[in-house]
């Protein structure tokens, strides 16, 4: 009997809820079988959105910045939506259930973008020469809409997941699979970058020379066989149990420390309600002691009055959750400050697109795609990723004793490339323009070379594989153990609300500087406006945000907490869109 308990993983059952057998479940294969879901999900939803804006220019006829806001916005959606994701997956469905459902919503979604790009009564009659091109009509828009927020749906429910579900496959108890588990991140990395590759070069080549149609309808059979694959290893999964939302503890602690806000917190904390195990308990901080009302006990906490009987979790909390809470709230300004870095980002998916679009970009014969130059961005990532593992990392070793920068730092240098990458932007939009003025702004394909945009990919790329690394890193060790699921859904947040600030920042300063007759600095074609403001506005935002992040980053002060809880480290290797 206590040999098969030893094969037993503690906390996982199998597919017929039966404690999961070591020797059966888990481990690679199952991990293999999860990521394929993951890969064809990068493929889909990067490939749609690195070559999206040219397809609303130049085939829905729509102005440049209403296109770019439409980008934006998609992507917005697909991260806010992992908070609905996790949500589900952590109260109701679990993350077995909820990768299987949001897939197939994917698949809906990319095959119905597939068959919007394909009929001609989808789409507006092309441009006459000498007449004003007709824009999409409602329907026409509708209908792509409604395809691209079904990717987005998916997408926010697959990330919130999947790497999750592939974690649950080792356990984190037993040494041997803990170790591979840290393997699993760097893997499940390497994946995900090469779909990401794969989709902005291979998939966005064939939107442009051979359909576009096709190309999202490849999209939705590689999901709809990857669903296949990953419903194949059922039985092999290793689950873990719903144990509650972290949102409803929240809510919980704050309702809780507002229905006693007239009560003065005691001088011994030791008088503050907690009953949790020792080893699991958190220590007590001075910090935001409104809250620890939340823990006074006063007559009618109890569901049936007396000590010994259960806490009504909405009047009375223990010290520990509402030190959860605390240590989620020193998180926000950290959070708050990363946003920015992610609209500088969502600008090399959508103007430097167009930029790449009015560029020469001819090598011999061959045209490459405006939509493809994202593909420096990703080189950009693999390469900063591969000279902080094989060189920075050993220095700095050597050097300071640590092995490499903190998580703080990392997100630092990111925000620092990413304010250069605006300047680099910026400097190489006024050499665009001047061009475009000496040529003609009419001139479909201006006399200067595209590769003038490496820059500007490059150090924006290179800034990305610091700050997401550390981000990653940050919200996950510095969260309490049961709300890791929802700091990670916090940290993609900040992607998400990038994306909707540069949506606003478009639609307040194309009304703020096209009044008085003129389309301003972001018209309806680029080479008529003045992008360059533009991004000389980003690269003042980014600086005085770099600035506040400084501010935010000496004020935070790391919970400690008894041995028993530290936090689990999950590898710098993290998906980049886990984007995640």
């Amino acid at each position: 009997m206590e040999e098969k308990m030893s094969w037993a993983v503690s906390d996982a059952v199998n597919s017929k809820g039966f404690p999961a057998d070591r020797s059966k479940t888990g481990g690679w294969i199952p991990a293999a079988l999860i990521l394929g879901i993951e890969i064809c999900e990068r493929l889909s939803t990067i490939g749609i959105a690195v070559n999206l804006v040219t397809y609303l220019t130049g085939t829905m006829h729509l102005p440049s910045s209403t296109s770019a806001n439409i980008v934006t916005d998609f992507m917005g959606t697909s991260f806010l939506l992992c908070l609905l994701g996790g949500f589900l997956a952590d109260s109701f469905l679990g993350r077995y259930r909820t990768i299987a459902i949001f897939a197939f919503i994917q698949t809906l979604g990319t095959a119905m973008l597939a068959i919007s790009t394909k009929l001609p009564r989808l789409r507006p009659p092309p441009c006459r020469p000498g007449l004003p091109c007709e824009q999409a009509d409602g329907l026409q828009m509708g209908i792509l809409y409604l395809a691209l927020y079904l990717v987005a749906l998916g997408t926010g429910g697959l990330k919130s997941s999947v790497s999750g579900f592939g974690t649950d496959q080792f356990d984190d108890k037993d040494e041997k699979e803990k170790a591979q588990m840290a393997y699993f991140f760097y893997r499940f990395f390497l994946l995900i970058s090469m779909g990401t590759l794969t989709a902005v070069t291979v998939l966005v080549y064939v939107q442009d020379e051979v359909g576009r149609s096709v190309a999202y309808g490849a999209c939705s059979v590689a999901m709809f066989v990857a669903i296949l694959v990953f419903l194949s290893g059922t039985r092999w999964y290793r689950y873990k149990k719903c144990m509650g939302s972290p949102i409803v503890h929240i809510m919980q602690v704050v309702a809780a420390s507002i229905k006693k806000r007239s009560l003065e917190v005691p001088y011994d904390v030791g008088c503050l309600y907690e009953d949790g195990p020792e080893g699991s308990r958190i220590h007590h901080t001075d910090q935001f002691r409104c809250l620890d009302k939340a823990a006074i006990v006063t007559e009618g906490d109890f569901v049936k009055g007396g000590h010994n009987s259960a806490p009504n979790r909405w009047k009375l909390c223990l010290v520990t959750r509402v030190e959860e809470v605390k240590m989620m709230i020193r998180l926000l300004p950290i959070w708050a400050t990363t946003i920015i870095f992610w609209t500088a980002y969502a600008q090399m998916i959508t103007f430097s697109v167009e930029q790449a679009s009015t560029m020469e970009r001819s090598i011999g014969s061959f045209q490459i795609p405006a939509g493809s130059l994202t593909v420096f961005f990703v080189v950009a990532i693999m390469i900063t990723l591969a000279a902080y593992d094989r060189f920075i990392m050993p220095s700095w070793k050597k050097w300071k004793g640590k092995p490499g920068f903190s998580n703080l730092q990392r997100i630092a240098i990111g925000l620092a490339l990413s304010t250069l990458g605006m300047l680099a932007a910026a400097i190489t939009e006024r050499k665009r323009l001047s061009v475009a003025a000496s040529v003609g702004r009419a001139t479909t394909t201006l006399p200067v070379s595209v590769f003038l945009l490496i820059p500007q990919f490059f150090l924006v790329g290179s800034g990305e594989a610091f700050i997401y690394t550390g981000q990653l890193d940050f919200f996950i060790t510095q969260s309490p153990k049961g709300m890791k699921t929802m700091s990670t859904g916090l940290f993609l947040t900040t992607l998400s609300l990038g994306f909707f600030l540069s949506s606003f920042l478009v639609s307040i300063v194309k009304k703020a500087t096209g009044s008085g007759g003129t389309q301003g600095w972001l018209a309806d074609h680029i080479n008529y406006g003045r992008l360059d403001w533009f991004y000389g506005l980003l690269t003042i935002l980014s600086l005085v945000n770099f600035a506040l992040y400084l501010v935010c980053a000496a004020w935070y002060k790391p919970q400690n907490t008894k041995p028993t809880l530290q936090m689990e480290k999950i590898g710098n290797g993290s998906s980049m869109e886990d984007k995640v």
